[in-house]
């Protein structure tokens, strides 16, 4: 994923737990999550982990990582099986407003 911390909107009551002042005095508050939060790499990871959960027989998570695995079937080859799970893999980002690294 993109930035994957940066895509989870903090909870409003939360913003103002992140706030930075600056040397000028300018308050700055973190409105997604940042990545020096002691529980931020807990949270980010139990997301996706609840997010890819009914997807558990094709898929597997480490933090930003989704890794694919599909097998042929009587009825699909191993190249379909996988075409297949890689568009429910996408659709499931897209509902939740999560975004890919085309690079990865």
């Amino acid at each position: 994923m993109v930035d994957g911390y940066y895509q989870l909107l903090m909870r409003e009551s939360d913003i103002p737990l992140t706030a930075v002042s600056t040397h000028s005095g300018m308050l700055w508050e973190w409105l997604v999550m940042p990545q020096g939060l002691s529980n931020a790499p807990a949270t980010f990871n139990r997301l996706v982990t609840q997010l890819f959960r009914p997807m558990r027989q094709f898929v597997q998570t480490y933090f930003d990582d989704i890794f694919l695995h599909s097998r042929a079937s009587e009825w699909k080859t191993a190249v379909e099986a996988h075409l297949g799970h890689l568009r429910e893999v996408l659709l499931c980002m897209r509902e939740n407003r999560l975004y890919a690294n085309i690079n990865k």
